[in-house]
């Protein structure tokens, strides 16, 4: 398939319930939408397969007509306004809410609404789910007052539309045209199969429709009220903490790496992965940036979560889990379809699950000490929690993993990750003693000392006076732009200084940069990285370098899409976006930059006074010393 057939990533806006999501293209196609959970198969797939993946297709009939779209303010409620034919209409799209948190509730409501502006509009619909990602094609029935059931091994969807829906075989097809202040609704509700065959549903009413979307409406808008930002760039750090609440799973505060899976990072294929899923990693610092905004209740939820998920017991902590909870995460292909472009594999699954990370441990430490710290002590099960994943840094901190990017190559002693098991320590002393809990302080003392000294001796290259990646290795690595959140080292310490230039200079492209410049044993090259864009210009707010702060933050504003959507990575000499969308990764990192940016320079986004206050990772004791100045 020619990839002129795939839209580009950038033409895709993105809606969600806290329990699924869609992706919307600027034509008007829901291309990729997977029910009713964020990892479940896919029921409209084209985005990774042209022909066999399945989409809901409304588009206007005269297509010559410009077209734009935006989300209706403080909210992730997407209207397109097309114009054709001399007239113009507005499609409202949606999951209607608010999110309901209850397990068993799996009935996801995907609604679309189009209203006529000016003159007349015709428009075509086309809906053609796909089950299981393109595998299974539907059964189509006819249920009268012109519903329609699609039904494949245990997934199901009940469609309507006051508009009549014609059975076309395999899918359902309409035409219609909208004059000013007509309306036509489209609604596409998951149900199980049984449900649908013991008639548990009632068909649906126009008026209750609108009245829940206007219901979803001001739940985004009441959620976005209590955020409380301020600054110019207040409304991008809005889109992104919107995104990173709609990523997040509502029953069990599991948060997504992103919505999708298999959206190369190259255009050679091979780096192809499923981010459907959440990482201890990511979601403990999209927690820690909602937070910081005062949502307070999200950080809460993840962190109730990741103590389900391991049962409590630190020995069985993975990397990264299903958002209920699930373990079992085996990476697998899907030969039939043939990925975005025609570049795959396209892939379930993730087997980055079963590698040893060492930074996770760091995170969850971390991430305890700031709830405690706005006034939630740990009690006696989570303290004996936290005590055994201290425990397991002091016993495994020696050990090679993988790191932050999930290196597929021979493990290594990542500087990045050291610094993590550091803080893991570091931190639980201090929980220790506010706290007045027993631990094995020396032991935990010794061992965060010895790792300063490893990282001081093996990780630190005296001759250029800068961080490594690895020890042994003299490659560079974004991810040391982040040794300061750990607490080891400080923003303007002079190493911190020049490594932060080394890094610009060596892994800059247009702008922004890339992660590394090392073999890390996947074929295919991949772009950008937009969060370590933004990791640079936080790094060089809180290093007080303010203009050029503001030149990193700006130049990576501009890989977001006209709806504010980040992607992973960016091509800058193409101009375009790569990698699993909108990525979660990449919005928190844009919030901490808005927020680093505010607090340093001013002008910025700024988080409303008491709504957080941000203690910093600090015990002078254990960190790094200042090296010996030269003559």
């Amino acid at each position: 398939m020619a990839k002129h057939y795939y839209s580009p990533i950038a033409d895709y806006g993105l809606i969600g319930d806290c329990h699924a999501a869609a992706l919307v293209s600027r034509a008007g196609s829901i291309d990729w939408c997977c029910l009713p959970r964020f990892d479940s198969g896919s029921c409209f797939g084209r985005l990774l397969d042209r022909e066999r993946g399945g989409h809901f297709e409304l588009t206007p009939d005269d297509r010559g007509g410009p077209s734009s779209r935006d989300y209706l303010e403080d909210t992730l409620v997407l209207s397109t306004t097309f114009r054709a034919g001399g007239g113009e209409a507005v499609a409202t799209d949606c999951f209607l809410g608010p999110p309901a948190a209850e397990r068993a509730d799996e009935r996801r409501r995907l609604l679309r609404v189009i209203e006529g502006g000016r003159g007349a509009v015709a428009f075509s619909v086309r809906i053609a789910p796909r089950f299981d990602y393109g595998q299974l094609h539907p059964w189509i029935r006819h249920h009268g007052r012109n519903t329609h059931s699609a039904i494949a091994g245990d997934d199901g969807l009940l469609l309507w539309s006051d508009a009549e829906l014609v059975d076309a075989g395999d899918e359902l097809r309409a035409h219609f045209t909208v004059r000013p202040g007509e309306r036509v609704r489209l609604l596409a509700s998951f149900l199980r199969p049984e449900d649908i065959d013991d008639g548990d549903w009632e068909h649906p009413d126009p008026a209750e429709l609108d009245e829940a979307l206007e219901a979803t409406v001001g739940f985004w808008r009441e959620w976005t009220g209590n955020l409380g930002v301020e600054g110019d760039d207040a409304p991008g750090l809005l889109r992104s903490a919107l995104v990173l609440k709609a990523l997040s799973y509502a029953p069990t505060g599991a948060i997504v790496a992103a919505p999708t899976t298999s959206l190369p990072e190259g255009p050679k294929g091979g780096r192809t992965w499923d981010y459907r899923y959440s990482w201890i990693r990511d979601s403990v610092m999209a927690a820690r940036s909602l937070a910081r905004l005062g949502c307070e209740g999200e950080a809460d939820a993840f962190r109730r979560f990741i103590e389900r998920s391991a049962a409590g017991r630190a020995g069985d902590l993975r990397i990264l889990y299903g958002v209920g909870g699930e373990q079992r995460l085996r990476e697998a292909p899907l030969d039939d379809l043939e990925g975005w472009r025609g570049i795959g594999p396209v892939r379930t699954g993730n087997d980055a699950a079963e590698q040893t990370q060492l930074d996770a441990c760091g995170h969850l430490v971390i991430q305890s000490w700031y709830w405690h710290r706005r006034g939630n002590a740990p009690d006696d099960d989570y303290w004996r929690f936290l005590v055994e994943i201290v425990e397991s840094v002091v016993e495994r901190w020696r050990l090679p993993d993988a790191g932050i990017w999930e290196w597929r190559g021979e493990p290594r002693h990542f500087v990045h990750s050291k610094a993590m098991c550091w803080a893991a320590l570091d931190r639980g002393l201090a929980l220790a003693e506010e706290c007045m809990r027993k631990a094995p302080e020396r032991r935990w003392r010794n061992a965060r000392d010895e790792i300063g000294e490893a990282i001081e001796s093996e990780g630190y290259d005296r001759e250029r006076g800068v961080f490594v990646q690895a020890f042994g290795v003299p490659d560079l690595d974004a991810a040391l732009l982040r040794l300061p959140t750990t607490g080891i080292v400080d923003w303007q310490d002079e190493r911190m200084l020049r490594t932060t230039d080394a890094i610009q200079e060596q892994l800059g492209w247009q702008g922004l940069l890339r992660r590394h410049r090392s073999d890390d044993g996947i074929e295919g090259g991949e772009g950008a990285f937009l969060a370590c864009s933004f990791w640079l210009a936080t790094a060089l707010a809180h290093q007080e370098r303010r203009q050029e702060a503001r030149v990193a933050f700006d130049r990576t504003m501009t890989a977001a899409n006209g709806l504010g959507l980040f992607p992973e990575q960016y091509d800058p000499e193409a101009g375009e976006m790569l990698g699993n969308f909108p990525q979660t990764l990449t919005h928190l990192s844009h919030v901490e930059a808005a927020l680093a940016l505010g607090e340093q320079a001013g002008g910025g986004a700024e988080a409303a006074p008491g709504k957080w206050e941000d203690q910093p990772l600090s015990a002078p004791a254990g960190r790094l010393a200042p090296p010996a100045r030269r003559r």
